[in-house]
């Protein structure tokens, strides 16, 4: 990837797939159909020119994730205990420094949301997204250092992805001139909505 500059950096893209999609009845979410196609599929095609690679954390039909050709990461630890899980479970198999973790369900996802994370990082570990006074902590950019801080983290039984990029060192970075950008698709209230806007 180049940015600004001269600098030039390896980031591995990782797409959260993982979850329960408990609010979308127990639906794999990254496969629910949004204008047409997956969600996932409008996830991927925004991340994708942003990235070295793209890397999918999913914990269910892996089968038809593995059909993009991308590299399919499980949880490590069982019962489906977050977010958290999948971001370890990506960080023990990339091969980069760096990961871009985004999640399935937000289609519009900005175009240069890793060049301006990485812009606004300066020395923190892990930095995440802001806009609208809110925080979007499963759409972070993370150094592998965090590694063992991580799996200590989850061992506690500990599972808020904030509380645990807060205590990393990182600190969020304002996207508040596109705020719409960070809309998720959580139920199928905002599936509906999306379809109409």
């Amino acid at each position: 990837m180049r940015f600004c500059g001269s600098d030039t950096v390896s980031i591995t893209g990782v797409i959260l797939a993982g979850g329960r999609g408990s609010r979308m009845g127990g639906e794999d979410k990254g496969l629910v159909l949004y204008q047409g196609k997956p969600l996932y599929q409008h996830v991927l095609g925004r991340l994708r020119p942003q990235v070295s690679r793209v890397c999918i954390s999913a914990n269910r039909n892996l089968s038809v994730y593995q059909q993009t050709g991308l590299s399919v990461i499980t949880d490590t630890l069982p019962d489906f205990p977050g977010p958290l899980a999948g971001m370890l479970a990506a960080l023990e198999k990339i091969e980069t420094e760096w990961v871009v973790f985004v999640s399935c369900d937000t289609p519009l996802l900005p175009e240069d949301l890793v060049s301006r994370l990485w812009q606004a990082k300066r020395d923190a570990p892990v930095v995440w997204a802001k806009s609208d006074g809110r925080d979007h902590p499963t759409l972070a950019l993370m150094h592998v250092s965090l590694i063992e801080p991580l799996k200590s983290f989850l061992i506690k039984g500990e599972r808020k992805v904030m509380i645990f990029l807060q205590q990393a060192g990182g600190h969020s970075v304002d996207f508040n001139d596109c705020p719409d950008a960070f809309n998720n698709i959580n139920r199928y209230e905002d599936l509906i909505a999306g379809e109409r806007g």
